[in-house]
């Protein structure tokens, strides 16, 4: 008969196995492009946008639109990602937010952050 101590804690097993699968998916290299709505031009929100993806070392580039929203695209680990997504529906002090929009992409491997004109 075989002792119930010698075998694995299959709960245990899972529990870790699922930490490690949601480690690896935060860790993964996601893309995020993203438009913000709202008062957001004119309030430093593209600045704003680069000292918080610098901050959290993200790649990517934010510029403004001729229709008033601002445009970013986020490359970095997948958790950075969604932090600083979570950031646009803030921004900074001086910005209303009224919507974000988020449609990811397949990764291009950039280097630093920029902001375009």
């Amino acid at each position: 008969m075989t002792s119930q101590s010698n075998l694995p804690n299959t709960r245990t097993a899972i529990s870790q196995d699922s930490n490690l699968a949601q480690d690896a998916a935060a860790q993964s290299l996601l893309r995020a492009r993203v438009l913000i709505s709202g008062k957001v031009q004119r309030v430093g929100y593209r600045s704003a946008t680069q000292d918080a993806a610098t901050l959290l070392k993200i790649n990517g580039w934010v510029r403004n639109l001729a229709d008033g929203r601002v445009e970013a695209v986020f490359e970095g680990p997948g958790d950075r990602v969604q932090e600083m997504i979570r950031w646009c529906h803030q921004g900074p002090p001086t910005a209303v937010v009224k919507d974000v929009a988020v449609q990811y992409e397949s990764p291009e491997h950039l280097r630093g952050f920029e902001l375009r004109r």
